[in-house]
Protein backbone atom coordinates (compact mmCIF):
# COMPACT_ATOMS: atom_id res chain seq x y z
CA UNK A 1 0.00 0.00 0.00
CA UNK A 2 1.39 3.46 -0.72
CA UNK A 3 2.07 5.86 2.12
CA UNK A 4 1.38 9.21 2.29
CA UNK A 5 3.80 9.73 5.17
CA UNK A 6 7.16 12.30 4.24
CA UNK A 7 10.19 10.77 3.42
CA UNK A 8 13.07 12.08 5.88
CA UNK A 9 15.98 13.56 3.62
CA UNK A 10 18.41 10.57 4.58
CA UNK A 11 15.97 8.03 3.44
CA UNK A 12 15.09 10.04 0.32
CA UNK A 13 18.83 9.91 -0.42
CA UNK A 14 19.16 6.23 0.37
CA UNK A 15 16.33 5.19 -1.86
CA UNK A 16 17.73 7.52 -5.01
CA UNK A 17 21.17 5.31 -4.23
CA UNK A 18 19.39 2.46 -4.84
CA UNK A 19 17.83 3.82 -8.04
CA UNK A 20 20.87 5.05 -9.42
CA UNK A 21 22.53 1.84 -8.54
CA UNK A 22 20.13 -0.14 -10.54
CA UNK A 23 20.58 2.51 -13.68
CA UNK A 24 24.28 2.04 -12.97
CA UNK A 25 23.79 -1.94 -13.57
CA UNK A 26 21.53 -1.67 -17.38
CA UNK A 27 23.84 0.68 -18.45
CA UNK A 28 26.91 -1.26 -17.44
CA UNK A 29 25.83 -4.12 -19.89
CA UNK A 30 25.43 -1.47 -22.47
CA UNK A 31 28.77 0.08 -22.38
CA UNK A 32 30.90 -2.82 -21.72
CA UNK A 33 29.29 -5.54 -24.20
CA UNK A 34 30.02 -2.36 -27.10
CA UNK A 35 33.82 -2.94 -26.00
CA UNK A 36 34.31 -6.11 -25.89
CA UNK A 37 32.56 -6.40 -29.06
CA UNK A 38 35.87 -7.49 -31.08
CA UNK A 39 36.40 -10.17 -28.57
CA UNK A 40 33.73 -11.48 -28.64
CA UNK A 41 33.60 -11.66 -32.64
CA UNK A 42 36.95 -13.83 -32.43
CA UNK A 43 35.35 -16.40 -30.08
CA UNK A 44 32.21 -17.14 -32.74
CA UNK A 45 34.19 -16.51 -36.31
CA UNK A 46 31.47 -18.29 -38.09
CA UNK A 47 29.47 -15.07 -37.53
CA UNK A 48 29.69 -12.12 -38.82
CA UNK A 49 29.50 -8.58 -37.79
CA UNK A 50 25.47 -8.16 -38.75
CA UNK A 51 24.69 -11.48 -36.98
CA UNK A 52 26.95 -10.61 -33.80
CA UNK A 53 25.52 -6.99 -33.78
CA UNK A 54 21.86 -8.91 -32.59
CA UNK A 55 24.04 -9.25 -28.77
CA UNK A 56 23.29 -5.39 -28.87
CA UNK A 57 20.22 -5.30 -30.44
CA UNK A 58 18.15 -8.25 -29.10
CA UNK A 59 19.27 -6.58 -25.54
CA UNK A 60 17.39 -2.56 -26.73
CA UNK A 61 14.52 -4.45 -28.69
CA UNK A 62 13.26 -6.05 -25.45
CA UNK A 63 13.90 -3.17 -23.82
CA UNK A 64 11.81 -0.92 -25.88
CA UNK A 65 8.98 -3.13 -26.12
CA UNK A 66 8.39 -4.00 -22.77
CA UNK A 67 9.21 -1.06 -20.67
CA UNK A 68 5.78 0.12 -20.52
CA UNK A 69 3.69 -3.44 -19.97
CA UNK A 70 6.92 -3.80 -17.13
CA UNK A 71 6.09 -0.68 -14.90
CA UNK A 72 2.17 -1.00 -15.21
CA UNK A 73 2.35 -4.78 -14.06
CA UNK A 74 5.13 -3.66 -11.47
CA UNK A 75 2.39 -1.04 -10.18
CA UNK A 76 -0.27 -4.20 -9.86
CA UNK A 77 1.95 -6.35 -8.16
CA UNK A 78 4.19 -3.67 -5.73
CA UNK A 79 7.03 -1.97 -7.31
CA UNK A 80 9.33 -2.84 -4.79
CA UNK A 81 8.69 -6.52 -5.12
CA UNK A 82 8.90 -6.07 -8.79
CA UNK A 83 12.42 -4.06 -8.02
CA UNK A 84 13.54 -7.06 -6.82
CA UNK A 85 12.70 -9.57 -8.87
CA UNK A 86 14.11 -7.50 -11.51
CA UNK A 87 17.10 -7.39 -10.30
CA UNK A 88 17.68 -11.41 -9.43
CA UNK A 89 16.61 -11.79 -12.77
CA UNK A 90 19.36 -9.61 -14.00
CA UNK A 91 21.84 -11.70 -12.19
CA UNK A 92 20.56 -15.11 -13.14
CA UNK A 93 20.60 -13.73 -16.81
CA UNK A 94 24.43 -12.27 -16.63
CA UNK A 95 25.61 -15.78 -15.10
CA UNK A 96 23.57 -17.50 -18.79
CA UNK A 97 25.07 -14.81 -20.70
CA UNK A 98 28.55 -15.78 -19.47
CA UNK A 99 28.22 -19.10 -20.04
CA UNK A 100 26.93 -19.05 -23.46
CA UNK A 101 28.63 -21.56 -25.60
CA UNK A 102 27.48 -20.27 -29.23
CA UNK A 103 26.75 -16.69 -30.28
CA UNK A 104 22.88 -17.59 -30.62
CA UNK A 105 22.80 -19.04 -27.03
CA UNK A 106 24.47 -15.30 -26.62
CA UNK A 107 21.72 -13.22 -28.20
CA UNK A 108 19.03 -15.65 -26.50
CA UNK A 109 20.62 -15.09 -23.24
CA UNK A 110 20.39 -11.48 -24.13
CA UNK A 111 16.78 -10.91 -24.42
CA UNK A 112 16.26 -12.41 -21.51
CA UNK A 113 18.81 -9.89 -20.00
CA UNK A 114 16.48 -7.55 -21.86
CA UNK A 115 13.42 -8.28 -20.11
CA UNK A 116 15.14 -8.05 -16.41
CA UNK A 117 16.59 -4.54 -17.29
CA UNK A 118 12.79 -3.45 -18.92
CA UNK A 119 11.75 -4.39 -15.44
CA UNK A 120 14.60 -2.30 -13.55
CA UNK A 121 14.42 0.49 -15.53
CA UNK A 122 10.99 2.14 -15.34
CA UNK A 123 10.50 0.45 -11.34
CA UNK A 124 13.90 1.98 -10.09
CA UNK A 125 12.90 5.80 -10.54
CA UNK A 126 9.17 4.79 -9.70
CA UNK A 127 10.29 3.95 -6.59
CA UNK A 128 12.36 7.05 -6.34
CA UNK A 129 10.83 10.52 -7.54
CA UNK A 130 7.17 10.54 -5.54
CA UNK A 131 10.06 11.57 -2.68
CA UNK A 132 10.84 14.48 -4.23
CA UNK A 133 9.06 17.62 -4.59
CA UNK A 134 8.51 18.67 -8.54
CA UNK A 135 11.22 21.70 -7.99
CA UNK A 136 14.03 19.16 -7.38
CA UNK A 137 13.07 16.49 -9.49
CA UNK A 138 15.24 17.11 -12.41
CA UNK A 139 18.08 17.67 -10.50
CA UNK A 140 17.14 13.88 -8.91
CA UNK A 141 16.84 13.05 -12.88
CA UNK A 142 20.64 14.24 -13.23
CA UNK A 143 21.75 12.20 -10.55
CA UNK A 144 20.44 9.38 -11.78
CA UNK A 145 21.74 10.39 -15.36
CA UNK A 146 25.28 10.59 -13.39
CA UNK A 147 25.44 7.22 -12.33
CA UNK A 148 24.38 5.87 -15.98
CA UNK A 149 27.58 8.29 -16.82
CA UNK A 150 29.47 6.91 -14.47
CA UNK A 151 28.38 3.05 -15.69
CA UNK A 152 29.44 4.33 -19.03
CA UNK A 153 32.97 5.45 -17.82
CA UNK A 154 33.90 2.10 -15.64
CA UNK A 155 32.33 -0.09 -18.71
CA UNK A 156 34.57 0.72 -21.47
CA UNK A 157 38.23 0.57 -19.01
CA UNK A 158 36.53 -2.40 -16.76
CA UNK A 159 35.70 -4.69 -20.23
CA UNK A 160 39.14 -4.21 -21.72
CA UNK A 161 40.62 -4.81 -18.16
CA UNK A 162 38.87 -7.83 -18.22
CA UNK A 163 39.51 -9.14 -21.49
CA UNK A 164 43.62 -8.79 -20.88
CA UNK A 165 43.37 -10.53 -17.75
CA UNK A 166 40.54 -12.99 -18.23
CA UNK A 167 38.20 -13.96 -20.64
CA UNK A 168 34.75 -11.54 -22.47
CA UNK A 169 32.34 -13.91 -20.10
CA UNK A 170 33.59 -11.79 -16.86
CA UNK A 171 32.11 -8.88 -18.72
CA UNK A 172 28.68 -10.53 -17.29
CA UNK A 173 29.89 -12.03 -14.43
CA UNK A 174 30.86 -9.17 -12.79
CA UNK A 175 26.85 -8.19 -12.72
CA UNK A 176 26.48 -10.96 -9.98
CA UNK A 177 28.29 -8.54 -6.87
CA UNK A 178 26.12 -5.64 -7.51
CA UNK A 179 22.92 -7.55 -7.87
CA UNK A 180 23.64 -9.18 -4.68
CA UNK A 181 24.03 -5.84 -3.18
CA UNK A 182 21.02 -4.02 -4.53
CA UNK A 183 18.84 -6.80 -3.60
CA UNK A 184 20.40 -6.52 -0.03
CA UNK A 185 19.81 -2.92 0.36
CA UNK A 186 16.59 -2.69 -1.69
CA UNK A 187 14.84 -5.34 0.71
CA UNK A 188 15.90 -3.10 3.85
CA UNK A 189 15.53 -0.01 2.63
CA UNK A 190 12.57 0.78 -0.06
CA UNK A 191 9.03 1.14 0.69
CA UNK A 192 6.62 -0.91 -0.99
CA UNK A 193 3.72 0.84 -3.10
CA UNK A 194 1.59 0.27 -5.68
CA UNK A 195 -1.60 1.57 -7.72
CA UNK A 196 -4.39 0.79 -6.06
CA UNK A 197 -6.86 1.92 -8.93
CA UNK A 198 -5.22 0.06 -11.64
CA UNK A 199 -7.52 -1.93 -13.90
CA UNK A 200 -6.98 -4.15 -16.98
CA UNK A 201 -4.06 -6.02 -18.20
CA UNK A 202 -1.27 -4.38 -20.11
CA UNK A 203 -1.19 -5.50 -23.68
CA UNK A 204 1.07 -7.62 -23.47
CA UNK A 205 0.22 -9.26 -27.19
CA UNK A 206 1.17 -5.11 -28.14
CA UNK A 207 4.79 -5.65 -26.70
CA UNK A 208 5.05 -8.89 -28.34
CA UNK A 209 4.56 -7.36 -31.49
CA UNK A 210 6.25 -4.36 -31.12
CA UNK A 211 9.80 -7.05 -30.69
CA UNK A 212 8.83 -8.56 -34.03
CA UNK A 213 8.30 -4.48 -36.24
CA UNK A 214 11.41 -3.51 -34.13
CA UNK A 215 13.36 -6.63 -34.51
CA UNK A 216 12.19 -6.44 -38.76
CA UNK A 217 13.76 -2.88 -39.01
CA UNK A 218 17.13 -3.68 -36.49
CA UNK A 219 17.35 -6.82 -39.59
CA UNK A 220 16.61 -4.69 -42.38
CA UNK A 221 19.28 -1.99 -41.77
CA UNK A 222 21.94 -4.69 -40.40
CA UNK A 223 21.30 -6.59 -43.38
CA UNK A 224 20.50 -4.16 -46.33
CA UNK A 225 23.65 -3.60 -47.31
CA UNK A 226 24.47 -7.14 -48.22
CA UNK A 227 21.01 -7.40 -49.44
CA UNK A 228 20.66 -4.94 -51.26
CA UNK A 229 18.56 -1.85 -50.07
CA UNK A 230 16.00 -2.58 -52.77
CA UNK A 231 15.96 -6.58 -52.82
CA UNK A 232 13.07 -8.92 -51.92
CA UNK A 233 14.71 -9.01 -48.07
CA UNK A 234 15.16 -6.16 -47.62
CA UNK A 235 11.63 -5.42 -48.88
CA UNK A 236 10.27 -8.01 -46.88
CA UNK A 237 12.16 -7.28 -43.58
CA UNK A 238 10.75 -3.39 -44.12
CA UNK A 239 6.72 -4.16 -44.47
CA UNK A 240 6.80 -6.91 -42.33
CA UNK A 241 8.09 -3.90 -39.28
CA UNK A 242 5.99 -1.38 -41.22
CA UNK A 243 2.55 -3.83 -40.63
CA UNK A 244 3.51 -4.73 -37.03
CA UNK A 245 3.99 -1.83 -35.86
CA UNK A 246 1.04 0.16 -38.03
CA UNK A 247 -0.84 -3.04 -35.47
CA UNK A 248 1.11 -1.45 -32.56
CA UNK A 249 -0.14 2.36 -33.29
CA UNK A 250 -3.47 0.53 -33.76
CA UNK A 251 -3.61 -1.48 -30.45
CA UNK A 252 -2.78 1.49 -28.68
CA UNK A 253 -5.47 3.75 -29.87
CA UNK A 254 -7.93 0.50 -28.70
CA UNK A 255 -6.62 -1.37 -26.03
CA UNK A 256 -7.73 -0.06 -22.28
CA UNK A 257 -3.90 -0.38 -21.60
CA UNK A 258 -1.75 0.26 -24.82
CA UNK A 259 1.96 -0.04 -24.99
CA UNK A 260 1.94 3.43 -25.54
CA UNK A 261 -0.91 6.04 -24.05
CA UNK A 262 -2.40 8.00 -26.86
CA UNK A 263 -3.33 10.54 -24.05
CA UNK A 264 0.15 10.51 -22.90
CA UNK A 265 1.36 11.54 -26.72
CA UNK A 266 -1.08 14.13 -27.01
CA UNK A 267 0.75 16.53 -24.17
CA UNK A 268 3.16 18.48 -26.13
CA UNK A 269 6.02 18.46 -23.82
CA UNK A 270 6.05 14.76 -23.49
CA UNK A 271 5.97 14.10 -27.03
CA UNK A 272 8.63 16.63 -28.27
CA UNK A 273 11.04 15.21 -24.59
CA UNK A 274 9.91 11.46 -26.06
CA UNK A 275 11.15 12.32 -29.92
CA UNK A 276 14.50 13.95 -28.83
CA UNK A 277 15.24 11.69 -26.65
CA UNK A 278 14.87 9.25 -29.33
CA UNK A 279 17.22 10.78 -31.66
CA UNK A 280 19.52 11.80 -29.48
CA UNK A 281 19.84 8.15 -28.19
CA UNK A 282 20.26 6.87 -31.94
CA UNK A 283 23.47 8.97 -32.09
CA UNK A 284 24.61 8.01 -28.66
CA UNK A 285 24.45 4.25 -29.22
CA UNK A 286 25.66 4.43 -32.66
CA UNK A 287 28.84 6.74 -31.33
CA UNK A 288 29.71 3.83 -28.62
CA UNK A 289 30.00 1.30 -30.99
CA UNK A 290 31.85 3.40 -33.78
CA UNK A 291 34.41 4.62 -30.84
CA UNK A 292 35.09 1.54 -30.03
CA UNK A 293 35.54 0.30 -33.47
CA UNK A 294 37.64 3.48 -35.02
CA UNK A 295 39.94 2.85 -31.91
CA UNK A 296 40.71 -0.81 -32.27
CA UNK A 297 40.62 -1.12 -36.41
CA UNK A 298 42.02 1.90 -37.38
CA UNK A 299 44.06 3.60 -34.49
CA UNK A 300 45.11 -0.20 -33.61
CA UNK A 301 44.15 -0.07 -30.18
CA UNK A 302 43.56 -2.88 -27.59
CA UNK A 303 40.71 -3.43 -25.77
CA UNK A 304 41.87 -1.93 -23.08
CA UNK A 305 43.08 0.85 -24.58
CA UNK A 306 40.27 1.65 -25.93
CA UNK A 307 38.27 1.39 -23.44
CA UNK A 308 40.31 3.58 -21.89
CA UNK A 309 40.49 6.28 -24.20
CA UNK A 310 36.56 6.88 -24.17
CA UNK A 311 36.71 7.29 -20.26
CA UNK A 312 36.73 10.93 -20.31
CA UNK A 313 33.86 11.60 -22.43
CA UNK A 314 31.52 9.84 -19.85
CA UNK A 315 33.61 11.32 -16.75
CA UNK A 316 32.68 15.31 -18.37
CA UNK A 317 28.69 13.73 -18.62
CA UNK A 318 29.42 12.86 -15.03
CA UNK A 319 30.19 16.28 -14.01
CA UNK A 320 28.23 18.32 -15.99
CA UNK A 321 24.59 15.83 -15.59
CA UNK A 322 23.77 17.27 -11.96
CA UNK A 323 24.60 20.93 -12.72
CA UNK A 324 22.44 20.92 -15.92
CA UNK A 325 19.22 19.55 -14.34
CA UNK A 326 19.97 22.50 -12.02
CA UNK A 327 20.32 24.95 -14.81
CA UNK A 328 17.11 23.15 -16.52
CA UNK A 329 15.04 23.69 -13.42
CA UNK A 330 16.15 27.51 -13.25
CA UNK A 331 16.19 28.08 -17.11
CA UNK A 332 14.04 25.77 -18.46
CA UNK A 333 14.55 22.96 -20.80
CA UNK A 334 15.13 24.41 -24.19
CA UNK A 335 17.91 26.50 -22.61
CA UNK A 336 20.43 23.53 -21.73
CA UNK A 337 19.54 21.48 -24.66
CA UNK A 338 20.13 23.62 -27.45
CA UNK A 339 23.15 24.21 -26.20
CA UNK A 340 24.41 20.87 -25.50
CA UNK A 341 23.39 20.02 -29.10
CA UNK A 342 25.57 22.36 -30.79
CA UNK A 343 28.46 21.28 -28.53
CA UNK A 344 27.45 17.58 -29.49
CA UNK A 345 27.60 18.30 -33.32
CA UNK A 346 30.92 19.91 -32.79
CA UNK A 347 32.47 17.16 -30.72
CA UNK A 348 31.34 14.74 -34.12
CA UNK A 349 32.90 16.58 -35.83
CA UNK A 350 36.32 16.82 -34.51
CA UNK A 351 35.85 12.91 -33.87
CA UNK A 352 34.77 12.10 -37.43
CA UNK A 353 37.52 13.78 -38.85
CA UNK A 354 40.28 11.85 -37.04
CA UNK A 355 43.11 11.01 -39.00
CA UNK A 356 44.56 7.51 -39.66
CA UNK A 357 47.68 7.64 -37.45
CA UNK A 358 46.60 8.13 -33.63
CA UNK A 359 46.58 11.72 -32.30
CA UNK A 360 44.92 10.94 -29.22
CA UNK A 361 45.89 14.32 -26.98
CA UNK A 362 46.00 16.83 -29.97
CA UNK A 363 42.31 14.76 -31.50
CA UNK A 364 40.83 12.23 -29.60
CA UNK A 365 40.95 13.69 -26.21
CA UNK A 366 39.02 17.11 -26.92
CA UNK A 367 36.09 15.00 -28.60
CA UNK A 368 35.70 12.81 -26.30
CA UNK A 369 35.36 16.01 -23.64
CA UNK A 370 33.33 17.78 -25.67
CA UNK A 371 30.99 14.72 -26.34
CA UNK A 372 30.80 14.11 -22.68
CA UNK A 373 29.59 17.31 -21.86
CA UNK A 374 27.43 17.20 -24.31
CA UNK A 375 25.82 14.28 -23.29
CA UNK A 376 25.59 15.54 -19.67
CA UNK A 377 23.37 18.61 -20.94
CA UNK A 378 21.26 16.89 -23.20
CA UNK A 379 20.39 13.78 -22.22
CA UNK A 380 18.77 13.80 -18.86
CA UNK A 381 17.52 17.05 -19.91
CA UNK A 382 15.50 15.85 -22.50
CA UNK A 383 14.10 12.95 -20.61
CA UNK A 384 13.14 15.71 -17.65
CA UNK A 385 11.57 17.72 -20.30
CA UNK A 386 9.10 15.03 -21.17
CA UNK A 387 7.49 14.46 -17.57
CA UNK A 388 7.96 18.26 -17.04
CA UNK A 389 3.75 18.37 -17.79
CA UNK A 390 2.57 14.66 -17.13
CA UNK A 391 0.13 14.27 -13.81
CA UNK A 392 1.36 13.27 -11.02
CA UNK A 393 -0.43 9.89 -11.20
CA UNK A 394 0.81 9.56 -14.33
CA UNK A 395 4.61 9.71 -14.19
CA UNK A 396 4.81 6.06 -13.87
CA UNK A 397 3.70 5.21 -18.08
CA UNK A 398 5.29 8.32 -18.81
CA UNK A 399 8.52 7.33 -17.91
CA UNK A 400 7.97 3.71 -19.15
CA UNK A 401 7.22 5.51 -22.32
CA UNK A 402 10.34 7.73 -22.41
CA UNK A 403 12.86 5.17 -22.00
CA UNK A 404 10.92 2.79 -24.28
CA UNK A 405 11.92 5.87 -27.09
CA UNK A 406 15.32 5.90 -25.87
CA UNK A 407 15.64 1.92 -26.31
CA UNK A 408 14.04 2.30 -29.69
CA UNK A 409 16.88 4.91 -30.54
CA UNK A 410 19.79 2.61 -29.12
CA UNK A 411 18.11 -0.24 -31.73
CA UNK A 412 18.05 2.24 -34.78
CA UNK A 413 21.46 3.41 -33.83
CA UNK A 414 23.30 0.09 -33.63
CA UNK A 415 21.51 -1.00 -36.78
CA UNK A 416 22.30 2.84 -38.80
CA UNK A 417 26.07 2.38 -37.56
CA UNK A 418 26.64 -1.38 -38.44
CA UNK A 419 24.95 -0.62 -41.97
CA UNK A 420 26.71 2.52 -42.60
CA UNK A 421 30.03 0.88 -41.53
CA UNK A 422 29.77 -2.60 -42.55
CA UNK A 423 32.95 -4.89 -43.21
CA UNK A 424 35.31 -2.54 -45.37
CA UNK A 425 38.52 -3.09 -46.76
CA UNK A 426 41.24 -1.73 -44.42
CA UNK A 427 42.21 0.45 -47.46
CA UNK A 428 38.37 2.07 -46.87
CA UNK A 429 38.18 1.76 -42.98
CA UNK A 430 38.99 5.43 -42.52
CA UNK A 431 36.03 6.05 -44.75
CA UNK A 432 33.76 3.65 -43.45
CA UNK A 433 34.49 5.65 -40.06
CA UNK A 434 33.91 8.66 -40.70
CA UNK A 435 30.58 7.49 -42.35
CA UNK A 436 29.47 6.27 -39.22
CA UNK A 437 29.83 9.46 -37.07
CA UNK A 438 27.35 11.46 -39.90
CA UNK A 439 24.74 9.08 -38.52
CA UNK A 440 24.91 10.67 -35.17
CA UNK A 441 26.02 14.60 -36.80
CA UNK A 442 22.47 14.15 -38.99
CA UNK A 443 20.09 12.40 -35.28
CA UNK A 444 21.72 15.66 -32.91
CA UNK A 445 20.90 18.14 -35.55
CA UNK A 446 17.34 16.58 -35.17
CA UNK A 447 17.39 16.59 -31.85
CA UNK A 448 18.35 20.10 -32.04
CA UNK A 449 14.85 21.21 -33.94
CA UNK A 450 12.98 19.31 -31.95
CA UNK A 451 14.18 20.85 -28.20
CA UNK A 452 13.45 23.93 -30.23
CA UNK A 453 9.68 23.94 -30.29
CA UNK A 454 10.04 23.34 -26.20
CA UNK A 455 8.51 26.05 -23.99
CA UNK A 456 10.84 28.67 -23.64
CA UNK A 457 10.65 28.93 -20.00
CA UNK A 458 9.94 26.76 -17.18
CA UNK A 459 5.83 25.74 -16.29
CA UNK A 460 5.34 27.46 -12.98
CA UNK A 461 5.58 24.81 -9.81
CA UNK A 462 2.47 23.27 -8.81
CA UNK A 463 1.23 21.02 -5.95
CA UNK A 464 2.23 17.23 -6.45
CA UNK A 465 0.34 14.60 -4.57
CA UNK A 466 3.65 12.82 -2.32
CA UNK A 467 3.19 9.30 -3.05
CA UNK A 468 1.34 8.86 -5.76
CA UNK A 469 1.18 5.17 -7.29
CA UNK A 470 3.11 5.73 -10.33
CA UNK A 471 5.49 8.54 -10.03
CA UNK A 472 8.72 8.27 -11.86
CA UNK A 473 10.67 9.90 -14.03
CA UNK A 474 13.34 8.85 -17.02
CA UNK A 475 16.67 9.69 -17.65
Amino acid sequence: MTTDAPTPARSRSAILAIASGAGFLAFLDTTIVNTTFPDIAASFPEAGRSELSWILDAYFIVIAALLVPAGLLADRVGRKRAFLVGVVLFGVTSLLCAIAPTWETLVAARVLQGVAAAIIAPVSLALVLPEFPREERATAVGIWGAAAALAAACGPPLGGLLVEVADWRWIFLVNLPVTALLVVLGARVLRESRDEHASGRPDLLGAAIAVVGLGALALALVEGREWGWTGAESAASFAIATVALAVVVRRCLTHPVPVIDPALMRIRSFRLGSIGTLLVATAFFSVILGNILFLTQIWGYSVLDAGLGTVPGPLATVVVSGPAGRLADRFGHRAVIVPGCLVYVAALLVLGSAPAEPDYVGHWLPGMVLNGIAIGLVFPTFGAAAVADVPADRFGAASAINGAFRQFGAVIGTALLVAVVGEPAPADALDAAHRGYLVAIVAVLLAAGVALLLRRVPAPATPQPRGSTANAMTA
